[in-house]
C-alpha cells in the first residue's frame, strides 16, 4: 500500500473512530457535523432514517449506548468516495428496552466535504452467523 493509500485509509479510520465516540456519548453536535446533509441510514431491520431522524434518536434520549465500537474495518476508495465495511459492537437500550443485536456489520459511505470527510450513507446488518460452505 502506498503512503497516499495509507493516508486516505487513516482519514476514513479516524472518521469512524470519531463517529463511534460521538454515537457512544450521544454527542449530537459532533454527529451533526460528521453527517452529510443528505445522509441516509438503513437500520438492521430495514428501516430508513434521514439525518434529522438519526440525530433525534439521541436528542430524545430514546437510544442510549453503554458500549459502541468498530473493529475489523476494511476501506476501499473510488476516486474521492470511500466505502468502509466494519464490525460494529454495541450494547444499547431503545426506549428502555435492551437492543438485542450486539454485533452488526456496518457499511459507511464517506464523501469529501469542506476539506475533510463526512458520512453520506450507512447500512447496518445483523451478524447472525458466518456463511457456511456451499
Amino acid at each position: 500500500m502506498t503512503t497516499t493509500a495509507n493516508t486516505a485509509d487513516r482519514e476514513i479510520l479516524d472518521l469512524i473512530e470519531r463517529w463511534s465516540a460521538a454515537e457512544l456519548h450521544a454527542d449530537v453536535e459532533t454527529l451533526e457535523s460528521m453527517l452529510d446533509r443528505d445522509f441516509m441510514a438503513v437500520g438492521p431491520l430495514g428501516f430508513v432514517l434521514n439525518k434529522t431522524q438519526w440525530l433525534d434518536r439521541h436528542r430524545s434520549g430514546e437510544l442510549k449506548y453503554q458500549e459502541f465500537s468498530c473493529q475489523e474495518t476494511a476501506v476501499r476508495h473510488y476516486g474521492e468516495l470511500a466505502i468502509a465495511i466494519t464490525t460494529q459492537t454495541q450494547k444499547a437500550a431503545y426506549r428502555g428496552n435492551p437492543v438485542p443485536m450486539g454485533n452488526l456489520r456496518a457499511t459507511l459511505i464517506a464523501v469529501p466535504q469542506n476539506g475533510g470527510r463526512v458520512i453520506a450513507g450507512l447500512q447496518l446488518s445483523a451478524i447472525v452467523q458466518q456463511p457456511g460452505r456451499l
